[in-house]
């Protein structure tokens, strides 16, 4: 028997079958230990969005590690990169002005954007709004907030008690559904309201037309913060644009990202914090008694900017606009098949194929393998799509064309 205990995964199987073994990756392929090539499929878990094997980047971190490998952010402490990266992001903000903290990665950042939350009401004398409030399909990582928040109940199901209280889940594509809860429990109870632009590992659903910016008025209307998590979206896999906040307008109170900011390179997270929303903090006399030991680390900082530079020199925004239509004319006729419910593609560089019978969905994975085609289930019966921006139109058909025959 191995050692290592899988995320997500049933070990019994995973004993059985043997693991997927990824050895090396370049571009937008991933080998396995026996030589195999695959189309990766879903650019790690959302995140390889410049691709796989960059030297830069690790050239970058090994050169950073030389100098200093981290030293810790807190108090008035700071290495000279992740200072730099602060003022880089900072400037790519939707919002002007914002604060960026760091974490170690998505969960991090969503715990971090929970607990603000709740803080900055209580720093403005109104410590009873405490409700964070999420959406049915949504994913925010696996911490006790995250899990909480988020609207996948098997991600909740074997815990005895609750993790967290005060929360609520209302539904996914219904920006009536919002006002409805504030009308239930008092706008003057709610501390936030957490959105992913797109849903992610919850099976990839994209917004309904003028969903987000409606909530987002609702929020705004309401005195509620807008916390917008874009671990996923941020970074161009929105398409286009840095964030989906951004591309949409949306100016949230809190932003949360991770995964694309060193395209998975190391692990790194940042929330975005909105000017006034840091005020009551940085006007002095206050503590904000939260962080994280590897929060802002050095090399991290330096895998960041690298990847940053990356995008800018490859102008790789506008690749991950091209994938987005790349994605929905290769995919969309898939939805013919009989064996597919529907696909869905057409908003960011990511899509899903829907199979009609969600167990298909993870023997399917290992069938797409047998095609040369690396990927996951995600949701309810759904397989992930959101390959490195790198990939080419060629390459897109051809997984494409490698999902349909595996489909038979």
């Amino acid at each position: 028997m191995g050692s290592l205990w899988h995320g997500f995964a049933d070990m019994g199987a995973v004993e059985r079958d043997g693991a997927f073994v990824v050895a090396r990756g370049e571009g937008a392929y991933i080998w396995d230990e026996g030589g195999t090539q695959y189309l990766d499929a879903t650019g790690g878990l959302w995140f390889a969005n410049v691709g796989h094997g960059r030297r830069e980047i690790a050239e970058a971190v090994a050169a950073q590690l030389t100098q200093v490998a981290h030293y810790s952010n807190f108090g008035d402490l700071v290495s000279p990169v992740t200072r730099d990266l602060a003022e880089r992001l900072s400037a790519l903000a939707p919002v002007p002005g914002s604060k960026v903290f760091f974490t170690s990665g998505g969960s991090d950042g969503v715990d971090t954007a929970a607990k603000l939350a709740r803080r900055y009401w209580q720093e403005m004398g109104r410590p009873e709004k405490t409700i964070l409030v999420g959406r049915q399909k949504a994913y925010h990582g696996m911490h006790v907030g995250g899990t909480s928040l988020a609207g996948i109940p098997v991600n909740g199901e074997g815990y005895t008690g609750v993790f967290m209280p005060d929360t609520r889940t209302i539904e996914w594509d219904q920006a009536k559904a919002l006002t409805a809860l504030i009308e239930e429990l008092g706008a003057d109870r709610i501390a936030a309201f957490f959105a992913e632009p797109i849903i992610g590992a919850g099976g990839v659903y994209l917004p309904p037309e003028g969903y987000l910016t409606e909530v987002r008025k609702i929020c705004r209307d309401n005195d509620i913060l807008f916390v917008a998590d874009e671990v996923v979206t941020g970074f161009g896999r929105i398409g286009g644009s840095w964030f989906a906040s951004s591309r949409f307008g949306l100016e949230p109170d809190l932003m949360t990202t991770a995964k694309g900011l060193t395209s998975g390179y190391v692990p790194m997270g940042a929330v975005f914090i909105a000017p006034h929303i840091a005020e009551p903090f940085f006007s002095g006399g206050t503590w904000w008694r939260h962080g994280y030991t590897y929060g802002g680390h050095a090399g991290a900082a330096a895998a960041a900017m690298a990847n940053l530079d990356i995008f800018e020199r490859e102008n790789l925004l506008d690749a991950s606009k091209n994938l987005e239509s790349l994605l929905h004319e290769h995919f969309s006729p898939l939805a013919d098949h009989p064996r597919v419910a529907e696909v869905r593609s057409g908003l960011g560089a990511v899509a899903a194929v829907q199979l009609a019978d969600p167990a298909e969905a993870l023997p399917f994975v290992k069938t797409l393998r047998v095609h040369g085609v690396s990927t996951r289930a995600a949701g309810q019966g759904a397989l992930q799509i959101s390959p490195s921006f790198v990939i080419t139109e060629a390459q897109v058909a051809e997984m494409a064309d490698r999902f349909s025959r595996a489909l038979g």
